[in-house]
């Protein structure tokens, strides 16, 4: 066994015995209004993406929220590697948690070098280490450092731009990744291209990662499990392949928006 085989082994067995995070009987709403999440219970193992589907205002972003306590719940528990959010540090718990959005959110005034190294420099590494990730992280989205470590983001293409938020989210090795809606700015090319991109990175990384989008190709192609919410409650949940047997009907729209109808394993590379 190589080591490639070894530690993809490895981070099975982690899986296996693993949540990364879990949201159990979590319910959040503001004053006067109907809740945003009600009674939500999920987890999400080391090394596994959990595609979360649903209309806007499903609550999908909430989740996020939660996950890394830009909100706290109203009720029930938000666990990340074991420790419930409302005992974490909330600057830590970030760190600790990498977060790519739709708009990608690079700072203007740094090079993409610089972006990438924000949390690194935060959290205390030395020179020569930040330099040393950020060339390894650079390599491994697709952009050579000598040619896009010294640019800014506006000489950047929107899917370079979206490449290199996502070594920014990973610069600090979190094992959790949170993505809303990552690559739905993008063409259709361009974002094919990142979502098979990014299926190799987390075949390689194994982060326990939540993918909030509106796309069910997205989440077939990505997700080792999907749930499906509405109005803030969990109406689906279970293994890709197993959504096209979905008899509910909200989970046979979403499915029936797919043309053609593919699995994740059937995505071309």
């Amino acid at each position: 066994m190589d080591r490639t085989d070894r530690r993809q082994k490895d981070r099975t067995r982690y899986s296996e015995r693993m949540d990364v995070v879990e949201l159990h009987s979590v319910s959040f709403g503001h004053p006067g209004r109907p809740r945003i999440l009600d009674n939500l219970t999920l987890n999400v193992r080391a090394g596994e993406v959990l595609a979360l589907v649903g209309s806007s205002g499903a609550g999908k972003t909430t989740v996020l929220k939660l996950v890394n306590r830009l909100l706290l719940p109203d009720a029930g528990d938000v666990i990340v590697q074991g420790k419930n959010t409302r005992e974490w540090d909330a600057i830590q718990l970030r760190r600790s948690a990498g977060y790519v959005i739709q708009e990608v959110g690079l700072f203007p005034h740094l090079t993409i070098a610089e972006n990438v190294a924000v949390v690194p420099r935060l959290e205390g590494w030395s020179r020569d280490r930040i330099a040393a990730r950020v060339r390894e992280l650079l390599e491994l989205i697709g952009l050579e450092p000598a040619i896009y470590a010294g640019r800014w983001p506006d000489e950047l293409s929107g899917g370079q731009r979206q490449r290199a938020g996502v070594a920014r989210a990973l610069a600090a090795d979190p094992p959790v990744l949170l993505m809303d809606e990552p690559f739905g700015a993008l063409d259709p090319i361009t974002r094919r291209q990142l979502q098979n991109h990014f299926r190799g990175i987390q075949t390689r990384l194994g982060k326990a990662v939540i993918l909030v989008t509106h796309d069910m190709a997205e989440a077939m192609a990505l997700g080792d499990r999907i749930g499906v919410m509405q109005n803030g409650r969990l109406v689906w949940s279970g293994p890709s392949r197993e959504i096209l047997e979905s008899d509910h009907p909200l989970v046979r729209q979403f499915v029936e928006s797919v043309t053609p109808l593919r699995t994740h394993t059937e995505m071309p590379e």
